[in-house]
């Protein structure tokens, strides 16, 4: 029942919020949407600008996958509240990861993130870690290696979204309607060299930014 129950809330929230923010207050252009994973264990990874983002992400994909889709997030900002902890838990369907070192004796902050893939979930993350400048990207977290370490087999897909850090930069409540780009790459698989892992995911997101990004050319 409480399966059904959180289901049917994300599935109100899409619906309701994600789906006419971002198809129609924004509007948004997609290239290779048939690259994002149908089924689970798999890995979304996506930059991180706005609080727009997870919004997007879900937008893409068809309503009856939304409940396979897990977007993992900062603990410290959706826990600042009961009434946010449990909105963002139960009707948006986020993990919450808590940010910094493990201390000894403390659990793995992925816990819950391992426990989305081995029930088949769609687990998206931010390996940036924190929304970052607008329409700029932060160095990679080897957090995604790690995940990608625990389940080798799950396709890492990255995703790179242009617009949201523009149309709601962090500090801002009402987002300004910014046209927003999205672009698919292709999976990745772990690999043991963390180095070689890392770099060949900066190096797809640098590929997929030059395929959504214009440049204002100087007058």
């Amino acid at each position: 029942m409480r399966g059904w129950f959180g289901a049917s809330l994300r599935l109100l929230f899409v619906v309701g919020v994600a789906y006419p923010v971002v198809l129609l207050w924004l509007g948004i252009h997609v290239r290779h949407r048939e690259r994002l994973p149908s089924k689970g264990p798999a890995i979304i990874a996506a930059n991180h600008n706005s609080h727009l983002d997870i919004l997007t992400l879900l937008s893409l994909f068809p309503l009856l996958s939304i409940p396979n889709i897990q977007p993992a997030a900062a603990a410290d900002y959706f826990h600042k509240s009961w009434w946010l902890r449990w909105f963002s838990r139960h009707v948006i369907g986020i993990i919450p990861v808590v940010r910094g070192a493990v201390q000894l004796g403390e659990e793995d902050p992925l816990t819950e993130c391992y426990r989305a893939l081995e029930a088949g979930k769609v687990l998206v993350i931010f390996p940036e870690g924190t929304r970052g400048q607008p329409e700029q990207m932060a160095e990679l977290k080897a957090g995604i290696w790690y995940l990608a370490k625990r389940f080798p087999h799950a396709p890492v897909v990255p995703v790179y979204m242009h617009g949201l850090g523009k149309s709601m930069p962090k500090g801002t409540l009402i987002p300004v309607p910014f046209y927003v780009k999205v672009a698919v790459g292709n999976a990745l698989r772990w690999v043991d060299d963390k180095a070689g892992f890392m770099h060949a995911l900066r190096e797809q997101f640098h590929k997929l930014r030059h395929k959504v990004y214009i440049p204002v050319e100087d007058d």
